[in-house]
């Protein structure tokens, strides 16, 4: 399955190269079973959402590695992708950019015939892929746009989805300038949250067991401010990490964070032997 990561510190601009790259499982290093596409978004000076995304894996991209160790921003969305709607193109590579919020998303909604019914001709002009992806974050926009608030148009959107269309799993990162809200919906795929206490680089420690033996410094390359961090699976051994709850809609504003359960399960829920085989193969 496609691999998200988020990271806010609310404030201070920072690198993310630790996770991005260094991290004992950095989203390079999960990038070498996604190999379909790569994307790193961050915000400008100016406040503006800035992404650069390639229909290569990260591991291969010059620029993601480039732009991971030099790019500074106070908050970051990254996805690497594995394929199961629309081919590997760069404009189906995450994440995507509308009304200045970054988005990323990890699962499979059908019906995408439905969901692009829902968008005015000019809402359906944003869209440039094939995605399901990009079309949940178009209808999210729109829901926001008529609402006028980021959280309510949010769950407005996933609701109609959850209630209307057919789901497998609908995990998501939407991110504004230094505000970022994670979704782990319903319980097929993890994700997973590391709140922000580290302020010293941390001792070197053994492995969890299960993982490649030896010792890593938790903390190398981590700079010295709190931030949260959110991924589709742990990327150390750090013991902070929390999966989060099924339905769990998880709002960080600055450092501080709130956990709201808005939702219903899927009226329609997809199992795997639901999905094409293209499908099935990505999200396993």
């Amino acid at each position: 399955m496609c691999r998200l990561f988020g990271m806010t510190t609310g404030g201070p601009r920072v690198h993310s190269t630790f996770w991005l790259l260094d991290a004992p499982y950095s989203l390079k290093s999960q990038s070498r079973r996604m190999p379909d596409g790569t994307g790193l978004g961050w915000f400008s000076l100016g406040e503006e959402p800035v992404r650069d995304r390639a229909p290569i894996a990260a591991f291969r991209d010059a620029d993601f590695n480039a732009e991971a160790r030099h790019v500074v921003s106070h908050t970051f969305v990254s996805h690497v992708r594995f394929a199961s709607a629309g081919a590997p193109d760069v404009h189906n590579s995450h994440p995507f950019v509308m009304d200045d919020r970054l988005f990323a998303h990890n699962g499979v909604v059908k019906r995408r015939d439905a969901l692009r019914s829902w968008l005015t001709d000019v809402e359906r002009a944003l869209t440039q892929g094939q995605t399901d992806s990009e079309l949940v974050f178009a209808y999210i926009t729109a829901e926001i746009r008529r609402r006028g608030d980021t959280l309510a148009g949010l769950i407005s959107a996933v609701r109609r989805i959850a209630a209307e269309l057919p789901v497998f799993a609908l995990n998501v990162l939407l991110a504004e300038s230094r505000r970022l809200w994670a979704l782990r919906y319903p319980d097929t795929h993890e994700l997973w949250v590391l709140k922000p206490t580290l302020e010293k680089t941390g001792p070197a420690r053994h492995l969890s067991s299960g993982r490649e033996p030896g010792k890593v410094s938790v903390g190398a390359h981590r700079e010295p401010c709190p931030a949260f961090v959110i991924a589709s699976e742990r990327m150390d051994d750090d013991p902070g990490w929390r999966l989060l709850a099924p339905g769990e809609l998880l709002m960080m504003d600055g450092l501080e964070a709130t956990s709201l359960f808005p939702f219903d399960d899927p009226a329609h829920p997809l199992t795997v032997a639901d999905l094409s085989a293209a499908e099935a193969t990505s999200q396993t």
